[in-house]
């Protein structure tokens, strides 16, 4: 559940919005698109985690997912095609990532987390927000929507449920992700569509409207995936 909720755009949304006021409509669609491009850069991370979460630590499974995110990202920057294609593609690579990441073996708790777990949360964000709205003139629309989408969120929640609890719970916490990704890649869709037709405000509305279904809609996946996981007495 953790997973599918901060699949939601609580740091790459705010990063286009901001684009938006900063830079203009123009500017922000070609980064909301860069960003919908982003949720197949996301499902690379979560495959690269998963595929050594299970024989690594933490660390060593972190690398591999911000490896993998990064190359996925180098790839997408240089891919162009319409946007129609391009969200029927991200709907494919999710629902693949999704079939292809490990299930974890058994049920397992929710790991506990440290006090300082929201603080972190806080100022990675915000440090993401801030250094990609700076740069952004530099780095240019699209690298800045696909950099807006690395998983701060969802990495912190993984590394901690690894670190406390072992690698089961962190591959739920991606299962989540991918989940949650496909009210994710619908909000950028309709920011593609919308924000230069309609204005910053009205896109928004639209598009958080959009996701909140798509998001309701997955919740049931989510729902049997840990209906699934409960041990049977």
């Amino acid at each position: 559940m953790s997973g599918w909720l901060v699949a939601l755009p609580f740091t790459s949304g705010p990063i286009v919005f901001f684009l938006a006021l900063d830079h203009g409509e123009a500017f922000a669609g070609v980064a909301a698109v860069g960003a919908l491009a982003g949720a197949i850069a996301q499902a690379a991370f979560c495959l690269g985690y998963g595929a050594l979460a299970g024989r690594s630590r933490w660390a060593v499974a972190l690398l591999a997912g911000s490896l993998a995110f990064a190359a996925a990202t180098l790839v997408l920057q240089r891919l162009a095609s319409p946007l129609v294609w391009l969200f029927l593609g991200v709907i494919a690579a999710l629902a693949a990532a999704f079939r292809l990441m490990p299930k974890p073996a058994g049920a397992s708790e929710a790991a506990p987390t440290p006090s300082w777990d929201i603080p972190a949360r806080m100022v990675g964000t915000t440090a993401l927000v801030l250094l990609l709205t700076g740069l952004a003139p530099a780095l240019g629309p699209r690298l800045s929507g696909l950099l807006a989408t690395f998983p701060v969120y969802a990495a912190i929640l993984a590394v901690f449920a690894h670190h406390l609890a072992g690698p089961a719970p962190a591959i739920q916490v991606l299962r989540g992700l991918l989940l949650g990704l496909f009210a994710f890649a619908g909000f950028f869709a309709v920011l593609g569509v919308l924000i230069e037709r309609v204005g910053v405000a009205a896109s928004f509305l639209v598009a958080i409207a959009v996701a909140l279904g798509l998001q309701a809609v997955s919740l049931r996946v989510v729902q049997r995936e840990g209906q699934t996981r409960v041990p049977r007495t």
